[in-house]
């Protein structure tokens, strides 16, 4: 008796030891495999958009509507100086993936030591640099005088502790690369923990306002960083984590930068053309503007599988690209693809459904609710692009070829929505609409995400990102 008690508490450990894992997507069947994997990323999603909501409603509770417009006009800036630790992230998961998937460990130990070499190369010139441009480019922004201090301060210390928020990015891009999305979800959510109590400690206690949401947010992301350093450390098995590998070689340097520039001018290139579309936003009025904010909380949720599945597609197609099994990589392209279009379609149906009860959730104003739930049927159908859009894209950027899903993210959102946004808007002026209808805004989107998926399919099926791989 006492010895099936002990078989069973070993084989227990086993199981959370092989959880806790690095994942080989190189075996097993393909679908299972994406899913597996895309699961845990989908959790900490769904924790990471919550505790950006709490963030929100201890500011607007505890200090105040001006503290909250603060927090939300510093973003821009955030986002937009956060690119570089965004391309070195996308370059080191797509090197390790391959080099994990190719078993070639030399290469993957250099890789890994890469990319933290060059992520306090980062960090340190961020530091520096980013507390001097803040109230430059706040001002470029016509950030209100009333809350350009709160602005300030709270960007200032979150640059100054830059470190944790960039090496938890590039941390968990590594694990994810090398299978493990479980480890990276856990630090997730004892950062998440850790966020919403500093927040209610620093801002409802003592008082320190925005100062202490920047610092909490600094501190939770510092811990999780730690915590990913030292899961690493401990892969002994899988890769070495000596001095001589976080020596940058020219190779890993130049693969790294190669591949992940395109994803961090994307995203900057993306934030800009956000600022441009949201001056449109605002010419339709309050109403419009609150109709936009609801929609685009919702449309975090709903984006969220997508996203999800986009990232456990570009591991698998990394690891199976690494280990040339060209034809597993194409089945898990078509399952993973139909799997994540079925979620976004069964999403699409509850938002249509039960829309309404959902607006309601942000108003009780009943003309904002129906408003925005026009607007949202509008929208709605484009999640299932969006899910093609992502699964074969990160495909494409698994197999190093990111390039060419950079490329449609311009012409989708450069060359197709804002001139198509502002064209509508022209066109369809009268003398009771002077600016045009305000559905423009929305219809846009939904001509870039279903055009963004067709381009996205046809440059899959062309097939030329098979001959990215790093050693070919």
């Amino acid at each position: 008796m006492g010895l099936q008690k002990s078989e069973q508490e070993t084989k227990k450990k086993c199981s959370l030891a092989a959880l806790f894992a690095p994942t080989d997507m190189t075996e097993g069947s393909p679908g299972k495999r994406i899913v597996a994997f895309a699961i845990p990323m989908l959790i900490g999603n769904i924790a990471q958009q919550l505790y950006n909501t709490v963030d929100s409603i201890v500011v607007g509770r505890y200090v105040g509507d001006n503290a909250l417009a603060a927090v939300g006009s510093a973003s821009p800036i955030l986002n937009l100086l956060l690119v570089l630790f965004v391309g070195i992230s996308v370059g080191a998961s797509i090197m390790v993936s391959q080099y994990f998937g190719a078993k070639q460990r030399e290469e993957l130990s250099g890789s890994i030591g890469c990319s933290i070499t060059l992520t306090a190369i980062s960090s340190v010139i961020i530091m520096i640099v980013a507390p001097l441009v803040v109230r430059p480019l706040l001002r470029l922004l016509n950030t209100p005088e009333s809350i350009m201090d709160w602005c300030a301060s709270y960007l200032i210390i979150l640059f100054v502790g830059i470190a944790g928020m960039a090496y938890y990015n590039i941390l968990s891009g590594i694990l994810r690369g090398l299978g493990d999305s479980v480890s990276a979800l856990v630090y997730l959510l004892v950062a998440t923990v850790l966020n919403i109590g500093l927040d209610i400690l620093f801002v409802a206690v003592f008082q320190m306002g925005v100062a202490g949401v920047a610092l909490a947010t600094a501190i939770a992301q510092a811990v999780s960083a730690i915590m990913c350093f030292f899961k690493l450390a401990n892969m002994k098995d899988i890769f070495d984590l000596k001095l001589h590998y976080l020596k940058p070689e020219k190779k890993h340097s130049a693969d790294m930068i190669r591949l992940g520039l395109p994803s961090g001018f994307t995203q900057a290139v993306f934030s800009m053309a956000m600022i441009v579309v949201q001056s449109l936003t605002n010419s339709f009025g309050e109403m419009f503007i609150a109709a936009n904010v609801i929609i685009m909380r919702v449309d975090g949720f709903a984006m969220m599988p997508n996203f999800s599945f986009g990232t456990a597609m570009t591991t698998f197609a990394g690891q199976n690209v690494g280990a040339r099994k060209y034809t597993r990589v194409e089945s898990g392209a078509k399952e993973g693809t139909i799997i994540s279009a079925a979620i976004s379609a069964a999403i699409t149906a509850l938002i249509l459904i039960f829309g309404k009860y959902l607006m309601g959730i942000f108003t009780e104003t009943k003309e904002l609710v129906e408003l925005s739930m026009h607007l949202m049927r509008i929208l709605a159908v484009g999640y299932i692009a969006m899910a093609v859009t992502q699964c074969l894209s990160g495909v494409m950027r698994g197999a190093g070829d990111t390039m060419t899903p950079m490329w449609i993210s311009l012409i989708t959102t450069v060359a197709i929505r804002v001139p198509l946004a502002y064209g509508i808007a022209w066109f369809t002026r009268t003398p009771e609409l002077p600016n045009g209808r305000n559905e423009c805004v929305f219809i846009s989107l939904l001509c870039s995400w279903v055009l963004g998926a067709l381009i996205t399919y046809l440059f899959y099926r062309k097939g030329t990102w098979k001959k990215k791989a790093l050693d070919n």
